[in-house]
């Protein structure tokens, strides 16, 4: 019988969070690769997974179903932003999770599965933008966090004007407070104004690209 190349018990931990949370997908016990799809809502409507289990970690990749022309250098260039195969086109999201030593908690799990499927939600619209709408990745990128902005100051504009309004902007300002955010001079200035800026990650690295 072939020596298996990969952790059971992180394939286990992985398995497990799958089936309790009602997860429809296959598992290939020779390899340690686990396959499933998740629809979105959002200009791409659906990204399949793969999460390849390692002896010390295992990486989940979520896959677009649309990709970059690889004839066309500009779009390439373009996408190379985000995670990309130059040979055919395919974007993805990947997500490394070293388990050096521990076994993979519920919460890793889940955090590892749901963040490729939220930047895929986030950033969606920018990646059909790009293939269809020659724009840049700056552009592209750009329009997606404007978006996201928008969505955080209307929300925090609801909860402002609804019931226990006041409480939630006593709430506000002693964050503000705690973090250190000066206040506006401006007294026409909005609540919403408070919100910080967007922190910047690397979302596309190669960290743990180990295969």
């Amino acid at each position: 019988m072939k020596e298996k190349t990969y952790s059971e018990v992180i394939a286990n931990a992985i398995k497990s969070y799958l089936k309790e949370d009602d997860w429809h997908f296959s598992f290939d016990e020779e390899s340690g690769l686990f396959e499933y799809g998740l629809s979105l809502r959002s200009k791409i409507k659906k990204i399949s997974y793969i999460v390849d289990v390692k002896e010390s970690n295992y990486i989940v990749y979520a896959i677009a179903p649309i990709g970059a022309d690889e004839e066309d250098k500009k779009m390439i260039a373009n996408m190379a932003e985000f995670e990309l195969d130059m040979i055919d086109g395919e974007i993805r999201f990947k997500c490394f999770v070293d388990c050096d030593g521990i076994t993979p908690t519920e919460d890793m799990v889940r955090h590892s599965i749901h963040c490729p499927a939220a930047m895929f939600k986030r950033y969606g619209a920018g990646i059909v933008d790009i293939i269809y709408g020659n724009a840049t990745a700056k552009e592209a990128v750009e329009k997606c966090e404007k978006a996201t902005e928008d969505e955080m100051r209307s929300l925090l504009s609801e909860l402002m004007e609804g019931e226990g309004g006041s409480e939630f902007s006593e709430m506000l300002t002693k964050l503000a407070e705690r973090l250190g955010v000066p206040e506006e001079d401006n007294d026409e200035s909005s609540d919403t104004d408070c919100v910080p800026a967007m922190i910047k990650t690397d979302l596309f690295g190669t960290e743990g690209d180990d295969d």
